[in-house]
């Protein structure tokens, strides 16, 4: 995994890191959400669980899709407890980030011995990401 410039980013991912040394791997990908949320509140993230986006095609505006959290208005978090992380898991966040306005995904899947071989952090484009681009935080703290 490339070193991580970014602040949030590294917030989020300690988050998770406390988790899996908590549960450790073998639980359902719901537990791992419910966990991490409880973590991020006690590390005073502001964050969106469930998040429904609606996919503009060519002007009709339909269906929706749910992203698993969504930390400070700027980080998808795209929860996984499976064997093996899969092209189809990096292409389902990429495709979030293509429908959205968010710049950074990280696909986390909790079902490994150590969560580093369980991370992936995704890139909408090559921009480098300072503090200084990271938005306010007026996303309130969604309760579990």
């Amino acid at each position: 995994m490339e070193k991580i410039d970014d602040p949030l980013t590294q917030r989020v991912i300690g988050a998770c890191i406390e988790v899996h040394r908590q549960l450790g791997p073998g639980l359902l990908e719901s537990v791992y959400e419910i966990c991490l949320c409880q973590e991020l509140v006690l590390r005073g993230l502001a964050f969106a669980r469930q998040l429904t986006v609606p996919f503009n095609y060519k002007g009709l505006v339909e269906g929706s899709h749910r992203l698993d959290l969504v930390v400070e208005h700027h980080v998808i978090v795209e929860v996984k407890s499976v064997e093996a992380l899969l092209p189809i898991h990096e292409a389902q966040l990429t495709t979030y980030l293509k429908i959205t306005t968010y710049e950074v995904g990280l696909l986390v899947n909790f079902n490994v011995p150590l969560l580093r071989q369980g991370l992936r952090r995704l890139v909408k484009s090559n921009k480098k990401i300072s503090p200084s681009d990271l938005p306010s935080s007026n996303l309130p703290v969604s309760p579990l």
